[in-house]
């Protein structure tokens, strides 16, 4: 190894590293919010960039109608709710959200050229079918069990992963598949060359990361989440609704990982099972950072993707491993340093 391949190496790792970045802090926070460790966050990334792939091949994207399924049941199970409590006022906005959305946005897909249309439309639309599909999860399947056990929620989490990687071969194939490159142009730093789509993903990263941090230090629903990560008891009794809180965790997981789905899909062949493996080292990072620190999970992710594209060079058919081994000594680490806190009721 030279002093070019090792700048290059570095620049896969930061790239891979940022992605990493964000699926840790959306894993960090849909479990500090509602206790659920989110197996499935990797499928959005999967979901986000194949269903731009089939927008960009002019096919309204068979994603859709699991929002629709998704929507009209949980458009049913609201309704029903209302109804049996007598709010008969909230039928309206239930229907109108939940079904009236997904119906209105089909209509929309079926009409528009998708095809021809610029690229930053078509991104628009991707996420407009993969993000809201992050609360109805939640409403749909987390929700009714909301005070179940972390272990529960982490037996239902297999099991969701699980079904939409089978509903990603049914609506995807089993052909993998990459999306145009957001910027052909290319810089020379030295000896080093960089593509413009690697700094598409990094930029975007940051941008995202800042915007986060934004969100959750200078809004109401923000300093809503933050209280409820803090104390869920407290932020209860102070009247912020769990399940409002769950709803709006779930909406920003699924943003990050579809938006890290159409990052990557210019840079890396992806499968209708790509998104766990990538989850997976979300994960590493997440649990570098205790499942609790936004920033040591950041930096993490960051030694994760350094690792892995180092890894690559040296020991290519063992880099995963050596990866998740990255867990190893960490847990052994916090687990002979933290003391022992029994699970919040």
């Amino acid at each position: 190894m030279d002093f070019q391949i090792a700048l290059l190496l570095a620049q896969d790792g930061i790239t891979n590293g940022a992605i990493y970045a964000l699926l840790a802090l959306a894993l960090v926070l849909v479990f500090a919010v509602t206790r659920v460790i989110f197996i499935p966050q990797g499928e959005f990334v999967a979901y986000g960039a194949l269903t731009l792939v089939m927008i960009q091949a002019g096919t309204v994207p068979a994603t859709l109608w699991l929002l629709v399924g998704a929507g009209v049941l949980a458009a049913v199970v609201d309704a029903r709710g209302a109804l049996h409590s007598g709010q008969k006022g909230r039928l309206v906005g239930v229907l109108a959200w939940n079904a009236g959305y997904p119906l209105g946005l089909a209509a929309l897909l079926y009409l528009l050229p998708l095809a021809t249309l610029p690229l930053a439309v078509q991104v628009l639309l991707a996420l407009l079918v993969i993000v809201p599909m992050g609360p109805l999860m939640y409403r749909l399947i987390y929700q009714p069990i909301a005070a179940a056990p972390v272990l529960i929620l982490l037996i239902i989490s297999v099991a969701v992963h699980v079904g939409m990687v089978g509903m990603g071969l049914l609506f995807f194939g089993a052909e993998g598949s990459r999306t145009p490159a957001f910027s052909e142009a290319r810089f020379d730093l030295g000896p080093m060359m960089v593509t413009g789509q690697t700094i598409w993903v990094v930029v975007a990263s940051i941008v995202l990361i800042i915007a986060l941090y934004q969100f959750f230090g200078r809004t109401i629903y923000g300093k809503a989440l933050r209280a409820t990560a803090m104390n869920r008891n407290g932020a209860r009794l102070m009247g912020i609704s769990p399940a409002l809180a769950g709803r709006l965790t779930f909406l920003l997981a699924a943003l990050i990982g579809a938006l890290s789905g159409v990052l990557i899909a210019p840079i890396t062949t992806i499968y209708y099972d790509t998104g766990f493996l990538i989850g997976l080292k979300g994960f590493v990072a997440a649990i570098v950072g205790g499942l609790a620190s936004y920033p040591i999970a950041a930096a993490g992710a960051v030694l994760v993707g350094l690792l892995e594209a180092f890894s690559s060079f040296w020991a290519s058919a063992y880099k995963e491993v050596i990866v998740f081994t990255l867990i190893i000594p960490v847990l052994l680490w916090r687990s002979l340093t933290s003391h022992h806190v029994e699970e919040e009721e």
